[in-house]
């Protein structure tokens, strides 16, 4: 099967593009994801070598970047931890409930590709982030809507 595309959405106050390029690797766990739709993507479609746009939620909502998934979904710890803002005592490490993939910093965009300037693009129209209630902090997004935004931001599937 070939690369897959997603768009992961991170609140940049929380997680941004340059907290993902300032990790050692350029790599962190896309832990905290606590929706299940959103973890079955991880944990049924999502495989090492997929792409992402990073997109950055709340204020401004834009995409900022692209990332590699570089591990597919892993149980994720975080839930597992009592100290964790993420913990979920449902899920064990014997019948883990939420997943979390690894993912590697590509680049960030020269120009981060806004919300609002995403929904007049025709190539963008069936995009599952432009739907009316679309909250998934994890959506697959097609090779098509991947290359437009990457083309938007000035950035290319380099790395």
């Amino acid at each position: 099967m070939g690369t897959k595309y997603w768009l992961l959405k991170s609140e940049p106050g929380c997680y941004s593009i340059d907290d993902l390029a300032a990790e050692p690797d350029q790599t962190t766990s896309w832990s905290g994801v606590r929706n299940f739709q959103a973890r079955n993507y991880i944990r049924d479609e999502m495989a090492e070598g997929d792409m992402a746009l990073f997109y950055h939620s709340v204020t401004d909502p834009s995409a900022v970047g692209v990332a590699r998934i570089v591990r597919a979904g892993q149980p994720d710890a975080t839930a597992f931890d009592p100290q964790d803002s993420h913990f979920d005592p449902r899920s064990t490490p014997e019948r883990p409930l939420w997943f979390a993939p690894d993912v590697r910093f590509v680049c960030k965009f020269a120009t981060p590709v806004p919300l609002k300037v995403m929904r007049v693009v025709p190539a963008l129209s069936g995009m599952e982030l432009l739907r009316k209630g679309s909250r998934l902090s994890v959506m697959p997004i097609t090779k098509a809507e991947f290359d437009t935004v990457c083309r938007m931001g000035e950035a290319s599937e380099a790395g």
